[in-house]
């Protein structure tokens, strides 16, 4: 699809031209990616497999030119259910992942576009995971989260006086309590931290996504280079392990996982500590920690307590529907209940069924 967009020409001078990619197919969509300083590994093709080939979601990549030259991306996805409906989104299973735009006057075109896109394609809305600010002033607010990201352009002396006290303590601890922790791109890393999440989400009141979703994260996002596990471990056995990301200078803490059994150990303290210490010092600048619920005082703390930067994050809609409720903010309470009491087969194949309707 390629098609004009006029945009006020009277400060442009030029139009904008949008057409779009699919990273599916070869290497144009992660070629474009480099002039952009935002990108995440989140905006990769890499990240585009892992979603398409587990859940089925249809990539919709756009990339906006003027003058011959990208100024905008826009990675988005079709998410289609009989439950919840069909939608756009930036991206599903994604804290965040923001239009990449090098100039602000652009939002009113990009915007318009999306808007025509969710019309022909009949989506509810297309929602955007994450935006600057300024970006999208009349976009319809979907739901809001914190996040917290830590700079690593430092020494690690520097970074660990910048740990709270409570955090230095504890990373102490669990170095005193005889547990080790690895950096690893090894596939029995992958099958030991999810053992482990399938039962930390059954703690949460939450199923667990199908372990094929991790099987791809590891096929393409871990093995070739763009991601890693930390796994601690005592002299018998795996308690806690976590799943990062990282592109261009960004790493993303995605996924943790632990044994309740050792929480006293402080294994998640020294997980983070080591994985810490690793990208700061092969050149990493920046850590995000992921979003965390408003009203989720206790992971706020844990994430402030590494030193980082809050900030608002919001997810904003475009369209027609874009003031339909939102799933992932509604009160799951009684599921939750639910699922903290059911056998980790039935919670497992709930995940299964669940996810592809969800995003």
């Amino acid at each position: 699809m390629t098609s004009v967009i006029e945009h006020n020409p009277a400060k442009t001078g030029s139009d904008l031209h949008a057409a779009t990619v699919d990273p599916l197919e070869n290497g144009e969509w992660d070629s474009l990616l480099p002039p952009f300083p935002d990108a995440t590994a989140f905006h990769t093709s890499a990240w585009a497999r892992v979603l398409a080939r587990t859940y089925g979601h249809k990539p919709l990549y756009l990339r906006f030119d003027r003058a011959g030259q990208p100024v905008a991306l826009v990675p988005l996805m079709e998410v289609r259910s009989a439950v919840t409906g069909r939608r756009g989104v930036c991206l599903p299973f994604t804290d965040s992942c923001a239009p990449l735009i090098d100039d602000l006057r652009f939002e009113g075109a990009i915007a318009a576009k999306l808007i025509e896109i969710t019309a022909d394609r009949r989506w509810k809305y297309a929602e955007l995971r994450g935006s600057a600010s300024g970006l999208f002033p009349h976009a319809t607010a979907a739901a809001s989260y914190y996040v917290h990201k830590l700079s690593l352009t430092t020494t690690t002396s520097a970074l660990w006086e910048g740990l709270a006290s409570s955090v230095r303590r504890a990373i102490r601890k669990a170095g005193q309590s005889k547990i080790s922790a690895e950096v690893t791109r090894s596939p029995d890393a992958v099958a030991d931290f999810y053992r482990m999440h399938v039962r930390t989400r059954r703690r949460h009141g939450v199923p667990p996504q199908p372990f094929r979703f991790f099987e791809n994260i590891y096929g393409e996002m871990i093995r070739p280079g763009l991601g890693f596990i930390v796994l601690v471990k005592t002299e018998l056995r795996p308690i806690a392990a976590a799943v990062f990301f990282e592109f261009g200078g960004t790493a993303i803490y995605k996924f943790g996982a632990s044994d309740v059994a050792f929480q006293e150990l402080r294994p998640s303290n020294l997980m983070v500590w080591e994985a810490i210490r690793a990208l700061a010092e092969r050149g990493c600048a920046l850590l995000h920690f992921g979003r965390t619920d408003l009203a989720d005082e206790g992971l706020r703390r844990f994430k402030l307590g590494w030193g980082a930067t809050e900030q608002r994050l919001d997810y904003l809609r475009l369209g027609r529907g874009a003031a339909s409720p939102n799933f992932q903010n509604q009160n799951h309470s009684i599921a939750n209940a639910v699922f903290r009491r059911m056998p980790l087969s039935l919670n497992k194949l709930a995940g299964a069924i669940i996810y592809p309707h969800c995003d």
